[in-house]
């Protein structure tokens, strides 16, 4: 394979003289109150490449992106691009800098169109409809250039998560961004949805552009990556071409420890029915059935995995069964309590019930970002006596609680007073896990037990559901992980169109089957 360094060493012995690097990190340091995310941080990104970031969740690499892209201003150290020193201080000057960046939780105005959002901020003369008439023509060039699809009068809402990345991917073209920052990018996505992905970063590179990938996911940066950094404790701890290195190399990088493979799993009998559901329906605003005539149960002991292409009903049911949502048809019954349309129960009733639930969405439903770690901590369980001293807050058995839970789940940094929204996201999905788990509930309501987070502790919240499944819990859980779904489930139940299309056990399953079943499970079966 012929690197970027391979290629400069060729041009220099011609003659020609090597471009300089798209991005130079001199001795970056960046702390938040007490928190060091970023310490003395070089690294050097080569033009023309698509460079791999990696790291355990907090070891500093989405800090470091913010601070490129002017979220963040480094307390000290230097950064260049094209080899001119900069001062990046808001993203309009990164923007000018040809830097672009997609977000792990996209930046779209969902009631705008396609190419309402594209132009947004970024218009072109005193007339919209001269702004909109010139995106519309330089959207057809993109499109072209990088096969990037996306109809421009789509309105965002009404879009696949894989549409809207590629638009964001559009809009930061559309601003001249010769740098693409990305981070965790397929977290959201189907496999078919990566290869498409992957595709265009491949164009985007043999157009001359520079690719930055932030991911947790080793098999990603092995396949589409020509350099890689990892990160550890806020520090880069190593720079490696990509083809020199392998997934395990980079995983012990990362945590500082050997990763153990495989998932140990001891057999264990089936017990008694913890939650069934029988033609559980769950319709929108607009009398829509996102849930539909589901019926299905999951006994002790168990875990049922639900796979389905996000969109397809999934979500709404982990909320209607949490008591988010409302019955609209049908019901479901836990601990000898049946909850239909005319008989609801909220999600306070429902914990009373021995269920709890890790939200898919942990910043919209799972915690409070304004919040301190230790309220984060005990957030749904407030009103227990524990945490009482008369008319106030016990703030001393608070803050105990939650540094038990962070140090029981490895949540960084270790300090209950610490804003929720000032950790990772990692991280905070370690805290959301510690707080339901620590309650071993009967039933536990799982979504993307693991979006976001590092192999590590990705092994480390694995090993706690099987417990939990050991220990006689019944869980439900919801991933886009196909290979998380086969791992942990001994049932499977693929979603399609809000209905249960099929069920398989779990060791009957394979990627290729599944994917099948989730794209079009009736020509699938035929």
């Amino acid at each position: 394979m012929t690197t970027d360094a391979d290629s400069a060493t060729k041009k220099r012995a011609a003659g020609q003289s090597a471009p300089p690097p798209a991005i130079e990190f001199h001795g970056i340091s960046k702390s938040f109150g007490p928190v060091r995310a970023n310490h003395d941080v070089s690294m050097t990104i080569a033009a023309g490449c698509i460079h791999g970031i990696v790291g355990e969740n907090g070891a500093g690499k989405s800090t470091l992106m913010s601070i490129l892209y002017g979220f963040y201003e480094a307390d000290r150290g230097e950064i260049k691009v094209a080899g001119q020193a900069v001062n990046i201080t808001s993203p309009d000057r990164a923007i000018a800098a040809g830097i672009g960046m997609v977000h792990q939780h996209f930046m779209l105005v969902d009631t705008f169109t396609v190419l309402e959002n594209i132009i947004l901020g970024a218009e072109r003369g005193l007339l919209l409809a001269d702004s909109i008439a010139a995106a519309g023509e330089e959207l057809k060039r993109l499109e072209a250039e990088y096969d990037l699809y996306v109809d421009p009068e789509a309105v965002i809402q009404d879009l696949p998560v894989g549409a809207l990345q590629r638009v964001e991917i559009l809009k930061a073209l559309y601003r001249g961004a010769k740098i693409l920052i990305l981070d965790e990018p397929t977290g959201v996505l189907t496999p078919q949805e990566t290869d498409q992905l992957f595709r265009i970063l491949q164009a985007l590179k043999a157009q001359g552009g520079t690719v930055i990938l932030i991911t947790h996911k080793l098999r990603e940066i092995m396949a589409i990556t020509d350099t890689v950094s990892v990160m550890r404790h806020g520090r880069v701890v190593a720079d490696k071409i990509t083809a020199e290195t392998s997934e395990a190399e980079l995983a012990e990088l990362m945590v500082g420890r050997k990763i153990r493979s495989g998932l140990k799993r001891t057999d264990v009998a089936v017990g008694k029915v913890a939650l069934r559901v029988r033609h559980l329906t769950v319709r929108d605003a607009y009398r829509v059935p996102r849930v539909d005539d589901v019926s299905f149960e999951i006994r002790t002991h168990e875990i049922v995995g639900i796979a389905g292409v996000s969109g397809n009903g999934q979500s709404e049911l982990l909320e209607v069964l949490a008591g988010i949502l409302p019955v609209a048809g049908g019901g479901f019954e836990i601990a000898g309590r049946r909850i239909m349309p005319d008989d609801p129960c909220d999600p306070a009733q429902l914990r009373t019930l021995g269920l709890a639930h890790v939200p898919e969405d942990r910043q919209r439903l799972g915690m409070v970002a304004e919040f301190s770690a230790k309220e984060s901590a005990i957030l749904g369980y407030q009103n227990e006596p524990l945490y009482q001293d008369g008319i106030m807050f016990n703030q001393a058995a608070i803050a105990e609680k939650c540094a038990a839970l962070m140090a029981r789940f490895d949540v960084r940094p270790p300090l209950p007073a610490v804003l929720s929204a000032n950790f990772s996201g990692g991280n905070q999905q370690k805290l959301i896990l510690a707080r339901e788990l620590d309650r071993a509930p009967d039933v536990l309501l799982v979504g993307q037990p693991t979006r976001g987070v590092d192999i590590g502790a990705v092994e480390f919240i694995h090993r706690q559901l099987i417990d939990m499944r050991d220990q006689g819990c019944a869980i439900l859980l919801v991933s886009v992980e196909l290979e998380e779904i086969m791992a942990l489930s001994d049932r499977i139940l693929v979603m399609f169109e809000g209905r249960i299309v099929a069920e398989l056990p779990a060791v009957d399953a394979d990627e290729r089957t599944l994917g099948l079943m989730m794209a079009n499970a009736a020509a699938a079966t035929a």
